[in-house]
């Protein structure tokens, strides 16, 4: 099992459930997330849905061997990359298309995937040490569901897609990636809290005012931009960096990557209300 219901009155929960693999997204685990919210949003009893995990992470990314993003990704063709992404997104594009709205609750790590999924949501709320960010940035791809702009404007989504560099769940607060950045205590009283208020309201106005922000974002291009996420990753898996990672020839070593990432790098966590404290090489300290 990848996924767990909990219903409560009037709402429900959807839980990532493979601590094990980080709640890394498989092929099965995408589907699985995109079947609970379409049954949920089908259940007239349900008027909102919260989004969380277990374990240490709420999502490290896609998993592994998801769709051949890793391994065969270096000897397949451009469309094929393409459509193998575009599959993917379909899974997630249920969140943004549910009629109910979707609140996502994250902790630990929230990158890669991990962003894919949270920020298709409607509502994220953040642990304030969470770190968030997609490092692949760095090295394999951009972001197949290039939601950042839409939540925090162009310069800080380029100054975290341009470095791969992470944010905590404090500081996306402050820039409004994500609504607030709370202690376990106060997360649980106020998204619980919110959900059952969810609950109280009519389903139907729910819907009509997700529905109102949402058709707000497409008018805005959002639509259009996740239209081009899938073709923009396939892009960046052409660079030769990205090519020689996803070699099929050779084994890929998520460990040495993510350390090899440290050494160029450094810890990769930027500050939003002071000055990045970096090395004499640029490497975040």
């Amino acid at each position: 099992m990848t996924v767990r219901i909990e219903r409560h009155q009037g709402w429900a929960e959807l839980i990532l459930a493979s601590p094990q693999n980080r709640n890394a997204l498989s092929d099965g685990m995408l589907a699985a997330i995109s079947d609970a919210v379409l049954g949920l949003d089908a259940d007239r009893g349900v008027n909102a849905i919260l989004l969380r995990a277990e374990g240490p992470d709420f999502c490290t990314g896609y998993f592994q061997n998801t769709g051949g993003r890793h391994g065969d990704q270096a000897h397949t063709t451009f469309d094929t990359d393409i459509a193998v992404l575009e599959i993917m997104q379909r899974h997630l594009l249920s969140i943004m298309d549910c009629h109910i709205p979707v609140v996502a609750q994250i902790h630990g790590r929230c990158t890669a995937g991990g962003t894919d999924l949270a920020f298709m949501c409607d509502i994220v709320y953040a642990a304030p040490d969470a770190r968030i960010g997609f490092p692949p940035a760095r090295d394999i791809g951009s972001p197949p569901n290039p939601m950042w702009l839409y939540h925090i404007g162009p310069q800080w989504a380029k100054r975290l897609l341009l470095s791969g560099d992470l944010i905590s769940g404090a500081d996306a607060a402050r820039i409004g990636l994500v609504l607030k950045a709370l202690d376990e205590a106060g997360m649980q009283r106020e998204v619980v809290g919110l959900m059952k208020r969810f609950g109280r309201m009519d389903r139907d106005l729910l819907a009509a005012q997700k529905r109102s922000v949402g058709l707000g974002l497409e008018l805005m291009g959002a639509r259009t931009m996740l239209r081009f996420g899938p073709e923009l990753d396939a892009r960046g898996h052409q660079s030769a960096i990205a090519r020689s990672l996803m070699d099929a020839s050779k084994p890929f070593d998520a460990k040495q990557l993510v350390a090899d990432r440290k050494e160029k790098f450094g810890d990769g966590m930027l500050r939003v209300d002071e000055a990045d404290p970096c090395d004499e090489e640029g490497r975040l300290i």
